[in-house]
C-alpha cells in the first residue's frame, strides 16, 4: 500500500511550511539540503518536522494540505500541540466572533 504524508515544518524564522509528499524521509532530506535555492525553506534552515499525517488516498492528502495551508499560524500551532479546544476556537468565523488573541 502506498502512503502519502501531509506535514508541517517549523522554519528557523518561526514560520510554518505545509506540504504533501509520498516519501516523507526523502522530502525532509531535500528540505534540509538547501539545494533548491528557490524553495521557501532554503533560506529558513534549519527546519524541524513538527507534525505529520499519513494517508492512503492522495486526493485526501491534497485536500488536507490545502485546508491546513489556509490556516493561521496559531491554528497550526494548536494542531501541532493537539490543543483541540484552541483548534475549535481558532476555527470560528471571525466576522461573527471577533479575532480574540489569547
Amino acid at each position: 500500500m502506498k502512503f502519502y504524508y501531509v506535514y508541517i515544518l517549523l522554519c528557523s524564522d518561526k514560520t510554518f511550511y505545509t506540504e504533501m509528499t509520498n516519501n516523507l524521509e526523502r522530502q525532509l532530506q531535500q528540505h534540509n539540503s538547501g539545494n533548491n535555492k528557490f524553495s521557501y525553506t532554503s533560506s529558513r534552515l534549519p527546519i524541524r518536522l513538527k507534525w505529520f499525517l499519513q494517508c492512503t488516498n492522495p486526493s485526501e492528502a491534497i485536500k488536507i494540505e490545502k485546508q491546513i495551508k489556509g490556516w493561521s499560524h496559531r491554528k497550526k500551532q494548536a494542531l501541532i500541540d493537539e490543543n483541540w479546544n484552541d483548534l475549535v476556537e481558532f476555527s470560528k468565523n471571525y466576522t461573527e466572533h471577533g479575532n480574540k488573541i489569547k
